[in-house]
């Protein structure tokens, strides 16, 4: 498996560079891919939680159902992220998984991450760092369904999702794909899909956003940063400083 082939290195090195040894050992994250089509429900929650699984491609998502009937969707996850991480210490699903679009799902058991705590430093680092992402990305999606309006709400999914993806496709364009309907962005966003119509409309009118189907384009990339109040510090930190003793 070479680097450019691979999601999961190019999340990793994001945080600090691996070296071939540990790229080998990443390998094993990505072996006997899974497809699966749109939709499929990789777990449900509290089904017994005993595997990860590495998103080779395709987007998911997680979820809970609440008693009312109702979704809250909590996390979009992309090609090289890593599913099921906080549940390590559980043994029951705390949240559902479903794809958003066709993909290949890599599973593995919990035992192979402990292979990589035994065997590398600087993975066992990065994951941690990584761990420490999801949480600070759950504690933005709060912030950002408890004190946005619909407009920062909206600028502040399509910025965080920008960053995102560029750290592992960067391709130096201001627009991204966004394979995500109206309801799944309304449960994802406490909106309801009118709503999150009318204020991609919104956007579109300001010359902010220009959204045709999934393309999304961002004429102004500043400009929908001071509409969110956008700060992306908690989506490009790294761990150069700690391995470099330069820490503070």
């Amino acid at each position: 498996m070479s680097s450019e082939e691979s999601c999961v290195v190019r999340h990793f090195r994001h945080y600090h560079p691996v070296s071939d040894e540990d790229v080998m050992l990443l390998a094993r994250l990505e072996d006997s891919a899974t497809p699966v089509r749109a939709g499929t429900v990789l777990w449900e929650e509290r089904d017994e939680a005993h595997e990860f699984c590495t998103l080779k491609h395709g987007w998911a998502f997680s979820y809970r159902e609440l008693e009312n009937g109702t979704r809250q969707i909590l996390e979009i996850y992309l090609p090289g992220d890593i599913i099921g991480l906080r549940e390590f210490a559980f043994s029951q699903r705390l949240a559902g998984v479903q794809m958003v679009e066709d993909g290949e799902v890599c599973f593995f058991p919990h035992r192979h991450l402990v292979d990589i705590f035994r065997q590398s430093l600087t993975l066992t680092s990065i994951l941690f760092a990584i761990a420490s992402r999801q949480q600070v990305l759950l504690t933005e999606r709060l912030v950002n369904l408890a004190r946005r309006n619909a407009r920062q709400k909206v600028a502040h999914f399509i910025l965080e999702m920008f960053q995102r993806l560029r750290q592992t496709e960067a391709n130096g364009s201001d627009s991204l794909r966004l394979p995500l309907s109206q309801e799944i962005l309304a449960d994802l966003l406490g909106l309801s899909p009118v709503h999150v119509s009318r204020t991609f409309t919104a956007l579109n009118d300001d010359g902010l956003v220009f959204r045709d189907r999934y393309q999304v384009n961002i004429p102004d990339l500043d400009a929908l940063k001071q509409e969110a109040g956008f700060d992306d510090r908690y989506l490009i930190e790294n761990m150069r400083p700690l391995f470099d003793g330069k820490e503070g």
